[in-house]
């Protein structure tokens, strides 16, 4: 039997400009990695998304472990697709977590560290939930994360629940208005300090990638 060699990828360009890649005359689907700080919330809303498994992969895990340990456990994670034959590498790699009581220093010398290896970002300042928040009204004043429950209850019009499994689903139809409304958000601050910059999130930036392979937003093959 002839031994098995590893399979090479082809290199992107920007990011979400994958290219038509095939081996053993089978398409490699796109491979997303997420790794998010709670192990219910967050996981429970990328898992919503409706990506078909023919589309591209999605893979999604709930640690429940601190920031500095979710770097280097993806990287980890990356680096094992990375050398392993069988696998295919990822081709992006998403870490989501909040700031939460983090000192500034680290959590920005975090964020940045994960960049600088490769690894994309999905943070919120200062918790996740703020991206829910935003689905319903824009917020640029200052927020203890410990008011946005009570929030989120008034504005879904019954107790939020922190580990449901609907939100994605509830929100859906204002996904748009969250995405300007983080984006405006982000605009605001001239020069970015993601510890200070209360509230912020770039939760929409993995949201805008995730649904360019949904199918409603897929065009056909000419």
């Amino acid at each position: 039997m002839a031994k098995r060699g590893k399979r090479k990828r082809p290199r992107r360009g920007r990011k979400g400009n994958y290219r038509k890649r095939r081996s053993d005359e089978q398409e490699v689907l796109p491979r997303f990695l997420i790794v998010c700080e709670g192990k219910k919330t967050e996981p429970n809303y990328f898992r919503s998304f409706r990506v078909p498994k023919d589309v591209a992969e999605i893979d999604v895990k709930g640690l429940g472990i601190t920031p500095p340990q979710l770097v280097q456990r993806a990287l980890s994670l990356k680096r094992k697709a990375s050398d392993r034959i069988e696998l295919e590498e990822y081709d992006q790699v998403w870490c989501v977590f909040d700031k939460d009581d983090w000192e500034d220093d680290e959590f920005n010398d975090l964020i940045e560290d994960a960049k600088n290896e490769g690894l994309d970002v999905a943070y919120s300042n200062q918790a996740f939930e703020l991206w829910f928040l935003l689905h319903f009204h824009y917020y640029d004043n200052p927020m203890h994360r410990d008011q946005y429950e009570g929030k989120l209850s008034k504005l879904l019009g019954h107790r939020y629940r922190k580990n449901a499994k609907d939100m994605y689903y509830r929100l859906y139809s204002m996904q748009k208005t969250a995405i300007k409304n983080a984006e405006k958000l982000l605009a605001l601050y001239t020069f970015r300090n993601p510890a200070k910059d209360n509230p912020s999130t770039t939760v929409h930036l993995l949201v805008r990638e995730l649904n360019r392979f949904l199918p409603e937003n897929r065009k056909d093959p000419a």
